[in-house]
């Protein structure tokens, strides 16, 4: 009896000390950084320095600084976290296989309605299936082709459309929006949605409140999930339910409409295409489910709800910050383009200083400063050190993009830099807008034709300034999922 006692005694103190060492001690040859302390780990000092420094993008590239590594290694409550930096070790990440997995915490499955689904969230051979066929379709829809300019042209109408009524006072970020939104649906569902529909301005405001009250690593949510019971809405608990339940509402009675008016072969849009899938299955196990397609069709659609509206929102901001910018846009556009020509993507070479903007803007703000955040598929090393399996890893866009050996004047908005001496388009390789690899965004080749036609339509016809009365923006982006300007007020004035 003493035996069996004694054995019980040593097996739970075995157990504290290894809870100990693991809330304490730093695994052998992890990456260099703070201290942290048990439960909470890092966060408090990252929340702070956040706070201090505007975003936790910046909270980090500083960490990496003081500790002089471009591996930094922390823990977030009990998740071990490391984020890398500049363009080398970045690039190695991106395009390493062993990095290409995602993060299994509450905040995923949370956004997921409770698994990891769809295409963003997942990983291994149902990520690989699932991004397959959306590639696939996607192409065969006419993504990347005239077809997709087309629809980017009637968004354009639209917008011009509405600034032509609205000229005076206008938000451009909720303008924006949902153009952006529907040249994706339309591939999607075949529909569009109107911009004045009252359900779709709820989703695109839950939407802007969601990326400001998280950071890519998932928050307070992600490390502490049990806080949602304490505090649903500090936590932001109850925000993602409510985008949860508007966006469930909306896919599934869309999806509904789809399934009544299927029938074996049609596929003129990504959910008919889908259904064909999960019907061919004939309820035997498949990648391809109803659970699937409604997390595919929400990834799309959050997707066209945020980057590359935030991106334009950025570039009309930049024409008001810097009027002799604005002016020689304009000069662009009016010396390679008469009155009434049709302008097309490819039509970009001719406007070299316009696509330098555009780079700038992308650099300089870069919507997504930390990359979707990846897990480490098995023990691995990196630059020397040892990453533990399971590691959620950031990737830090924002320091290659502010890399001073490489940049010279990062903290200069300069467009020229991408231009050479002829006045050609150079320099390019290390904006990391889109990511590079395996999970190189999807929405690539939309995301670059709609910022590009929208923004010089818009140019072409009107010049832009604040609108009258209205505090002048500092130009200092919000923080959070991604980075969006600061709500700032807007004149169109025709040319």
């Amino acid at each position: 009896m003493t035996a069996v006692l004694f054995g019980l005694i040593i097996i739970c103190i075995s157990l504290l000390l290894a809870y100990l060492i693991r809330q304490y001690g730093r695994p052998p040859g992890y990456p260099p950084g703070p201290p942290w302390t048990p439960v909470v780990g890092n966060l408090p000092e990252l929340r702070k320095l956040a706070k201090k420094f505007g975003g936790q993008y910046v909270a980090l590239w500083k960490l990496a600084k003081q500790y002089n590594t471009n591996v930094l290694g922390l823990k977030m409550g009990g998740d071990y976290v490391v984020t890398v930096f500049s363009y080398e070790v970045v690039k190695q990440v991106l395009l390493s296989e062993e990095f290409d997995g995602r993060p299994d915490n509450f905040f995923i499955k949370l956004r997921c309605f409770g698994a990891r689904r769809g295409v963003t969230c997942t990983d291994g051979p149902l990520w690989k299936a699932q991004r397959s066929f959306v590639t696939t379709h996607l192409k065969e829809l006419g993504f990347g082709r005239n077809t997709m300019e087309s629809m980017i042209k009637e968004e354009v109408e639209g917008i011009l459309d509405y600034i032509r009524e609205n000229s005076h006072d206008v938000q451009i970020g909720k303008l924006l929006a949902p153009s952006v939104i529907n040249i994706l649906w339309t591939f999607t569902s075949g529909t569009r949605i109107n911009r004045d529909d009252p359900q779709l301005s709820k989703i695109l405001d839950l939407l802007h409140e969601r990326t400001r009250a998280f950071d890519m690593s998932g928050g307070t949510l992600s490390q502490h999930p049990w806080l949602r019971y304490i505090a649903p809405e500090k936590t932001g608990y109850n925000l993602i339910q409510r985008i949860n339940c508007d966006l469930k509402n909306l896919m599934v009675g869309t999806i509904k409409e789809h399934y009544n008016t299927w029938v074996y072969g049609k596929n003129e849009d990504l959910i008919y295409a889908y259904i064909n899938e999960i019907k061919t299955a004939n309820g035997n196990k498949s990648v391809f489910s109803d659970d699937q397609l409604l997390l595919v069709c929400l990834d799309i659609f959050i997707a066209g709800a945020q980057t590359t509206s935030s991106t334009l929102d950025f570039l009309f901001l930049v024409m008001i910050l810097y009027p002799d910018i604005q002016k020689k846009v304009h000069y662009s556009i009016d010396n390679a383009f008469q009155k009434n020509e049709s302008i097309s993507y490819q039509d970009r070479q001719r406007v070299s200083f316009i696509e330098a903007v555009i780079l700038e803007v992308e650099r300089y703000y870069a919507v997504v400063p930390i990359n979707g955040p990846r897990r480490v598929l098995r023990d691995t090393e990196l630059e020397g050190y040892h990453i533990p399996k399971d590691t959620t890893v950031l990737i830090s866009l924002h320091s290659v993009h502010f890399d001073k050996d490489y940049w010279k004047d990062p903290e200069v908005f300069r467009p020229e830099r991408f231009l050479d001496n002829e006045g050609n388009i150079h320099n390019k390789e290390r904006v990391l807008t889109f990511g590079l690899g395996h999970r190189r965004c999807l929405g690539e080749i939309l995301a670059k034709h709609a910022i590009f036609l929208i923004f010089v339509e818009v140019m072409r016809k009107y010049t832009i300034s604040l609108w009258p009365g209205t505090k002048q923006p500092t130009g200092i982006p919000v923080p959070g999922i991604t980075i969006t300007p600061e709500i700032y007020r807007a004149q169109f004035t025709p040319r």
